[in-house]
């Protein structure tokens, strides 16, 4: 119950601190903004600016393209689901050494077959490549949307008020 607890904690301050940050998708995919930077000052300080100003809807690319990318690789799906649903059920329903016929069965040699099937099968389902296709995709749509986005009104003001 006290994980329970803490999950909900944990959803209502992730839902207080980053999705109250979100901006309007009238306002994210505002094209009268679009225009291409005049050169690489520019762009870095647009980059600067919106990935703090969007930096709700860019977290919640990143988590769409995350669910994406597990949705679409069943065997990482599978392989991480084995060796967590291993790991709970060695705990759960082995904690003492097993007398199986002639053979005592104890938690070590359980995980050691988890890890002999469970490594390879994880390896094989290469959730470092899916890792760095978030990598890449995430920072290739946040980095072009950030850099072709003109800087709002207020971004003139915000210099104003930090120095008063």
């Amino acid at each position: 119950m006290d994980a329970l607890m803490r999950v909900t904690d944990t959803i209502k301050a992730f839902r207080e601190t980053r999705l109250s940050a979100l901006r309007p998708p009238t306002e994210f995919f505002d094209f009268h903004r679009i225009s291409r930077p005049a050169d690489l000052n520019q762009a870095v300080s647009r980059i600067s600016y919106n990935t703090r100003y969007f930096s709700g809807n860019y977290s919640l690319i990143v988590a769409v393209l995350a669910v994406y990318a597990l949705l679409t690789s069943p065997l990482l799906i599978f392989a991480v689901i084995f060796l967590f649903g291993g790991f709970a059920a060695i705990n759960k329903f082995a904690p003492d050494p097993l007398q199986v016929g002639d053979h005592v069965v104890t938690q070590k040699s359980l995980y050691t077959g988890l890890f002999v099937i469970g490594i390879p099968l994880l390896w094989i389902a290469s959730p470092f490549m899916t890792f760095f296709w978030l990598v890449g995709a995430s920072s290739v749509l946040i980095l072009s949307h950030a850099c072709i986005i003109e800087p709002g009104v207020e971004s003139e003001y915000a210099n104003i008020q930090e120095a008063v």
